[in-house]
């Protein structure tokens, strides 16, 4: 015979109501009162401050001097300015860092799309032996040690000792405000019509035309999310095959977004073309050769001049937002 009791629990200052369904079957249900709207907001604010902090705060590396914005420097778009950034100990890593900006709507981070979401991402770097190289539970044996930290999550999310979902959630709150906007382009397709150079212009039409580009770069953030396999020197790095253990998916790799592009050299996810002419002349040559090779990829035969108007409307990409400052810098 199945029956129900409800009983109330006080702890501290919750209350939890357990429902009996049965003789062996507890339900634990959270029955707080439910936070104002300002609240909510109040809270979010404080998670993307401590996100910023831990974004910037080498703590999370085993030597403590490798944060997260070493290697996605903010004075290069949230990317690097190296092919490969350098880790603990002076390792290098082996792919190229990405841009932070405009990640926040991806279904695919990193080069072979490994993770789901900016939370799984974040676990990543902290694990990798070449860039952090720590554990998860040394992570959080060291923030749970610090004054700062321990009071901070404990307000915000109301558990202690601090638990890894938290510590990558707060991270990736941060992570989702960097987002490019305001762009010369952006302010074009405002209605802005003088925001965008008669270079930049042709190289609009050229972007969405002939070139081709938003066969792949397309949407708000300038990428379909998707891999593609543009011909890049063969290495031993298979790319989007090593997750998904399909032969088709050989050295395809995921397409960034053009947000910042013009600020985030060297380029590709091996960082081999040092400037936006020499990526844009490697494209426009069909780029190289490869069995695996998207279809798409043919030879464009854009002019010189064409190239360069290309070239500057890719640079009305970059945004006008706030420069985002460490929680460390002196002031």
């Amino acid at each position: 015979m199945v029956f129900s009791i409800l009983s109330v629990f006080f702890f501290v200052d919750k209350a939890f109501s357990v429902i009996i369904t049965d003789s062996k079957r507890l339900v634990a249900v959270n029955s707080s009162p439910p936070e104002s709207s300002e609240v909510k907001a109040e809270k979010q604010k404080l998670k993307i401050e401590l996100g910023r902090r831990l974004f910037f705060d080498p703590v999370l590396s085993k030597d403590g001097k490798v944060s997260c914005a070493s290697c996605h420097k903010p004075d290069h778009a949230f990317a690097d300015d190296k092919a490969f950034s350098v880790g603990i100990n002076g390792q290098k890593g082996d792919r190229n860092t990405p841009t932070v900006f405009s990640t926040h709507n991806l279904k695919f981070l990193f080069w072979d799309g490994r993770a789901r979401s900016l939370e799984e991402q974040a676990i990543g770097p902290i694990q990798n032996p070449k860039e952090m190289g720590e554990t998860v539970g040394m992570v959080l044996l060291k923030l749970n040690k610090d004054p700062y930290y321990s009071k901070e999550f404990k307000k915000i999310y109301g558990t202690s000792p601090i638990m890894t979902d938290d510590l990558l959630n707060a991270i990736a709150e941060f992570e989702r405000t960097l987002v490019s906007k305001d762009s010369d382009y952006d302010r074009y397709v405002a209605g802005n019509k003088k925001a965008l150079s008669q270079s930049a212009k042709r190289g609009m039409d050229l972007f969405f035309r002939k070139a081709m580009c938003a066969e792949c770069h397309k949407g708000p953030d300038f990428t379909d999310g998707d891999f593609h396999n543009i011909g890049l020197p063969i290495t031993e790095d298979v790319g989007r095959a090593k997750v998904s253990v399909t032969n088709k998916d050989t050295r395809k790799f995921k397409t960034p977004t053009l947000r910042e592009v013009a600020k985030t050299a060297p380029y590709f996810h091996n960082g081999s073309f040092g400037t936006l002419e020499e990526v844009i002349a490697f494209y426009n040559a069909g780029g190289g050769n490869d069995t695996f090779k998207d279809p798409l990829k043919k030879p464009l035969n854009l002019n010189e001049d064409e190239q360069k108007d290309l070239i500057e409307f890719l640079k009305s990409l970059n945004g006008k937002q706030a420069k985002i400052k460490s929680p460390f810098d002196k002031k």
